[in-house]
């Protein structure tokens, strides 16, 4: 016998925690883009909030795509409610009802509403998780160039906005006629410098519009750059099934997510906060370290598990790191190559660091994809793995372990593994051309930038694609290990 979600918070099953606070009260916290990812971490800590008696902070959420109907509809049936299941790397599960999200909107049904509870004076932060390309900011220039088709609408009238920003500049317009306070915008998204980006994109959006606004915004919202972490994949029918076998709760809405969570937070507020720092988030005067251990340890891994594993016909991370020669791999990647280039990072052991990491890669109990690594490959590898190997060629070190992930990338397109990303055309002609050319793939501008003109960088990877040729991945990883030890 299973029961509904509203039900559990009721009579909760055994073991299941659920929100014993008073969720009718206002929305301090509007979120655009309420995915897995921000149930699982911000929506996470939220809740923690309100159950320790910091009320007012609750979310509404946001949708502004189409697909954004679906997660609309699941969401008001259930009261906004929903499990979050969390998994220990040695199997030990938990599963709790959040209920931080207090209410949600879906602007193509009431834009007015949206804009109506951004202007409301109690809205004092508004969070963004609308993945990079959401921010139009060109990873080549840092200038402002949208390709959706929402923002060019909203450029072109903000009559009805479409847009995030379409909304948010509306909004804050609104703020600054009404002498309200402007509420800070907070990007919780996985990017380098993300403050600085969302407010790139903001100010740029809006000066398209009004010269005298976007310097308002420029000179009084607040944009605290974040680094947030906590594997989620993305939610599959068995994690439903799997809550509803463990706890008999029917929900349509779940999330699960490894039990680990960071978030660093830039203490930067334009209109206030709540005590974030009281429910574990830490909340520092700089990101900036904590953001460059992550990048290049967690991220940068990421990549180099990516593809080594496909080529190696494995599916799943865990199986990654349970292999004893790709583990190895993935490992002294992060000892050897990439720790070099963090830095010191206050209050953070990095040996310890990587040790929680290749346990937290190798949980089984996380069923985190191989494939899931491997998307927009052309975005990702410029920010997670090329910092480290411009570091280690100024330093005259090895970049043996880099140069042989790009190896593996182009090998996995040349043997015809479909990876979606932008400019996947492109890559496929230049595979084509490396195959008689090892080489010709570094050949990407865009995404090497400088780097095009190395001969290290070139010599190396022409090195990595013959042990790739003549020894496999498996072959290649186990030669490399050796050599480094």
């Amino acid at each position: 016998m299973t029961v509904s979600i509203s039900d559990a918070v009721s009579s909760p099953p055994a073991g299941t925690a659920v929100p014993r606070y008073d969720r009718t009260g206002d929305c301090g916290i509007v979120h655009f883009g309420v995915g897995a990812f921000h149930r699982a971490h911000e929506a996470m800590y939220v809740d923690r909030l309100l159950a320790a008696g910091h009320h007012g902070w609750s979310i509404c959420g946001v949708g502004v795509m189409a697909a954004d109907a679906a997660q609309r509809d699941a969401s008001v049936s259930q009261d906004h409610l929903y499990t979050l299941t969390t998994v220990d790397p040695d199997g030990s599960v938990d599963t709790r009802i959040i209920g931080s999200i207090s209410r949600y909107l879906f602007a193509p049904d009431d834009p007015d509403a949206v804009i109506d509870v951004l202007v409301a004076p109690t809205t004092h932060i508004v969070s963004l998780t609308i993945t990079e390309s959401g921010y139009g900011i060109d990873d080549a220039t840092g200038a402002f160039d949208p390709r959706d088709a929402a923002t060019l609408h909203d450029l072109a009238s903000l009559d009805i906005p479409e847009s995030v920003f379409g909304f948010l500049t509306v909004a804050l317009r609104r703020r600054r006629d009404d002498g309200t306070a402007p509420f800070t915008v907070m990007s919780c998204d996985n990017i380098v410098g993300n403050g600085a980006v969302a407010r790139a994109a903001l100010v740029s959006f809006a000066r398209r519009h009004d010269a005298e606004l976007a310097d308002w915004i420029d000179d009084s919202v607040a944009f605290p750059s974040s680094m947030v972490d906590r594997i989620t994949p993305a939610t599959s029918p068995a994690v439903a099934e799997s809550v509803r076998r463990r706890t008999g709760i029917d929900d349509a809405w779940p999330v699960r997510s490894e039990s680990f969570a960071q978030w660093v937070l830039e203490d930067d507020f334009s209109d206030g906060r709540p005590p974030f720092d009281e429910v574990g988030v830490q909340v520092v005067p700089d990101v900036v370290p904590y953001e460059r251990m992550k990048l290049r340890l967690l991220n940068a891994s990421h990549q180099m598990l990516g593809y080594v594993g496909i080529l190696a016909g494995v599916v799943h991370v865990h199986e990654v790191m349970q292999d004893p020669d790709l583990g190895a791999f993935v490992e002294s990647f992060m000892r050897h190559e990439s720790r070099p280039t963090v830095g010191e990072v206050p209050g953070v052991d990095l040996d310890e660091y990587i040790d929680e990491l290749v346990r937290r890669f190798g949980s089984l109990a996380v069923q985190d994809t191989v494939a899931r690594q491997v998307v927009d490959a052309t975005s990702r590898i410029p920010k997670f793995v090329l910092p480290v190997v411009r570091d280690r060629l100024r330093d005259d070190r090895s970049i043996d372990h880099a140069a042989l992930m790009l190896a593996a990338w182009c090998a996995c397109i040349e043997g015809g593994v479909a990876l979606p990303d932008r400019a996947a055309d492109q890559l496929c002609a230049l595979a084509r051309a490396d195959h008689d050319s090892p080489g010709a793939f570094l050949a990407q501008p865009d995404v090497f930038g400088d780097l095009t003109t190395s001969v290290r960088l070139r010599v190396a990877y022409q090195r990595a694609k013959r042990r790739l040729q003549d020894n496999g991945p498996i072959g290649a990883v186990r030669l490399l290990v050796a050599s480094s030890v």
